[in-house]
């Protein structure tokens, strides 16, 4: 899977001492990854949500940032980079 910026996502925080730091739904322990782990295997949405607690609304604001993520254009990695710029 591409690497999201978690940090632009409100439904999920990353807490140093919950779950290493990993990027867990708000007020959880639930890995933000673990939802697209078990839609890989098969597992339905209703299924995530009684496993691991969480509700609709948090899973589908989820999805539907790491939908607008992958939609969103590269950002070439020397975009924000000007320590190459050269005077014209």
């Amino acid at each position: 899977m591409a690497s999201l910026d978690w940090s632009q996502c409100p439904a999920v925080e990353s807490v140093p001492d919950r779950r290493s730091g990993e990027w867990v739904f708000r007020d959880t322990r639930m890995p933000a990854a673990a939802v697209f782990e078990n839609l890989k295997v098969g597992s339905s949405i209703q299924e995530i949500i009684e496993q691991y607690d969480v509700t609709w609304e948090q899973i589908q604001a989820v999805l539907e940032f790491a939908a607008r993520s992958l939609d969103a254009p590269p950002v070439p990695a020397s975009a924000g980079d000007r320590s190459n710029a050269h005077p014209v």
